[in-house]
């Protein structure tokens, strides 16, 4: 069994360099793993790079600082494997995980339903439906 599933591409993920430059092309999301995340840009970005990853589609804004383990390209476009530097933040990110499902969720009811549900209930709904079937790390 993986140890991540495939996140929603259309959640927003800012990234931002400590060192070297990492180009700001509009990235996304791409799955969170057992010890980071990796996320889809237009530009390669040097592997070992330190950088500052910030998500603030989700409540409480998730932020964090990682290194570059890997850089693939794909379909015309890049993937970026991150490594969390501080331990602590694997937990917040599976939060930030569910939390972005729920909203991909809320969208998707909303464009293909034309139901508007509010967070508390597009998340009661997507946990009926889902949560059952969302990996758990270290299991």
């Amino acid at each position: 069994m993986r140890s991540y599933i495939r996140h929603p591409s259309d959640i927003p993920i800012q990234v931002a360099a400590t060192s070297p430059k990492v180009p700001n092309l509009g990235q996304t999301l791409n799955n969170i793993s057992h010890g980071g995340l990796s996320f889809i840009t237009q530009a390669p970005v040097e592997i070992g790079a330190r950088i500052q990853l910030r998500i603030d589609s989700v409540t409480p804004v998730f932020e964090s600082e990682g290194l570059v383990t890997h850089c693939s390209e794909e379909d015309g476009h890049f993937v970026i494997g991150i490594e969390f530097i501080r331990r602590d933040d694997l937990f917040v990110a599976r939060m930030v995980e569910q939390v972005c499902h729920i909203e991909h969720y809320k969208r998707e009811m909303a464009q293909r339903e034309g139901r508007e549900l509010s967070g508390e209930e597009a998340a009661r709904e997507w946990i009926e439906k889902f949560a059952a079937n969302f990996p758990r790390w270290g299991a």
